[in-house]
């Protein structure tokens, strides 16, 4: 990229970031949803408040896109602390983790986000300042060198993952308290879109609003995302007003159907209807047939695909469902239910 396009792009690719910043809740009371996970955090809030204690060390397992860095945010917000982030692949030595945690402040909540993606040979580093707040350091090297032991201030450490199954025994066992987010209701997602309405000013009625949601994959990141370009049609062609009408003919021109598939999904579903008969069919052959990398379709689309009921993955590989062929409007072939195991 040129220069010239970096300089064009980077104030509205920074005003977006700030735009999506001022979306996420700020407190707790605000979020919506997760009731069940809310009500553990307001106690233990509340509790270690009260005793003047850092909060229990906090995993966050779930989808991307649901929340998990918002209520790590909201949790130093409501213990009125710092918050201190980073990410598992930016941890590549021990010193890195060292320059951080010998910088918390008492009682600062230290977010560590995709923390599946921390090197195997750093987390040892984690497990004696998790337990006893301490920090062992060797000092020199081959016969000369010593261990010295740094003492740490009490601090909270909001571990956020995808994928919980990565995470090795010893690490998560150290997480005091364990959550994981779930997909969002219809009528939860419309909450969070009337409420991101008011914040970008933009006249919302409530059909658009539930128009919005059914279609978010369960998740308000989408959400926000479908609104921002839904406001932009409706700016455009529609007064203004984002009404059911409107978001239908956004998310149309969009290519996001009924049920919150795009393009790409359609085309995953119809390369395993179609090309392949149903399936089963390996990853690499579908990624390949679809034009996508491996792991894209498998972190990405294939989550939303397997919680619709519009895949299975078998032994032999990813095969459609019944559903998925009456989504695309395909008869399946005789015995396709059978052949999916």
């Amino acid at each position: 990229m040129s220069d010239t396009a970096t300089r064009i792009q980077t104030p509205y690719l920074l005003a977006e970031d700030e735009l999506d910043r001022s979306l996420r809740p700020r407190r707790l009371e605000e979020f919506v949803g997760q009731h069940s996970l809310r009500e553990q955090l307001a106690v233990a809030i509340e509790a270690c408040s009260a005793r003047g204690e850092a909060l229990d060390h906090l995993l966050l397992a779930g989808p991307p896109g649901l929340g998990k860095t918002s209520l790590a945010q909201i949790v130093a917000a409501e213990l009125e602390v710092p918050f201190v982030q980073t990410a598992g692949p930016a941890l590549e030595r021990k010193g890195d983790i060292a320059a951080f945690l010998t910088a918390l402040e008492p009682r600062s909540v230290f977010f560590v986000d995709e923390i599946h993606r921390l090197p195997r040979t750093l987390e040892e580093t984690f497990y004696p300042a998790m337990e006893d707040r301490r920090l062992p350091i060797t000092v020199g090297q081959g016969a000369g060198a010593r261990v010295v032991t740094l003492e740490l201030p009490a601090f909270t450490l909001v571990g956020a993952t995808t994928r919980t199954g990565l995470l090795t025994t010893p690490l998560r066992d150290r997480f005091g308290i364990q959550a994981r987010l779930e997909p969002y209701a219809v009528e939860e997602l419309a909450t969070i879109v009337r409420r991101s309405a008011a914040i970008l000013e933009v006249e919302l009625e409530d059909g658009g609003a539930l128009t919005i949601a059914a279609r978010s994959r369960g998740t308000p990141r989408v959400a926000n995302r479908l609104l921002k370009r839904v406001r932009d049609f409706a700016q455009v062609r529609m007064a203004g007003v984002v009404s059911a009408q409107a978001a239908r003919a956004a998310l149309e021109m969009l290519e996001v159907d009924e049920r919150g598939l795009d393009r790409l999904d359609r085309t995953i579903l119809s390369a395993i209807c179609a090309k392949f008969a149903g399936g089963p069919v390996g990853l690499s052959t579908l990624a390949v047939a679809v034009g996508e990398e491996q792991d894209t379709i498998e972190d990405v689309y294939e989550p939303y695909l397997l919680q619709e009921g519009l895949i299975k993955r078998t032994p032999r590989g990813r095969a459609a469902t019944p559903a998925a062929f009456e989504h695309l409007g395909l008869a399946p072939p005789a015995g396709v239910g059978a052949a999916l195991f």
